[in-house]
């Protein structure tokens, strides 16, 4: 299921691609973490690597990858972010990487994954002025 990279193509234009591509409820839950991003952060910016959406600001903030029984979110610096809600729930071993994986069914806590959101673009920031 790899979308191919046209060189002409933009980030977005692949996001889209893949979302269309998809079809099903994961379709769905990417189109919505996809505006929930923007919705968090205005100033986001979306990329296409490893074959997969990212969205960026002031670094890395998280994929969107698409797998036949899940959507899963990777927050790469997940583990030094605050979860009052425990929305991480995979990837929990490693020593810096959170994701969240997402089936079908699965309500979405939109204001937690917002302030989720908020908070990895806060790290980066300050990250980026240390």
């Amino acid at each position: 299921m790899p979308t191919p990279k046209p060189a002409a193509e933009s980030p977005s234009a692949l996001i889209d691609a893949r979302i269309a591509e998809l079809g099903d409820w994961r379709a769905e839950t990417l189109a919505r973490l996809r505006a929930l991003i923007h919705e968090a952060d205005p100033g986001v910016t979306e990329e296409w690597k490893w074959n997969n959406p990212v969205w960026s600001h002031d670094g890395l903030l998280c994929t969107g990858e698409s797998y036949k029984k899940v959507v899963k979110m990777t927050f790469p610096k997940g583990a030094s972010l605050p979860d009052p809600h425990q929305l991480f729930n995979s990837s929990l071993d490693g020593n810096v990487r959170r994701a969240i994986d997402f089936h079908q069914g699965d309500k979405l806590d939109e204001k937690a994954l917002k302030a989720l959101i908020r908070a990895a673009v806060e790290l980066n920031q300050s990250s980026r002025s240390a």
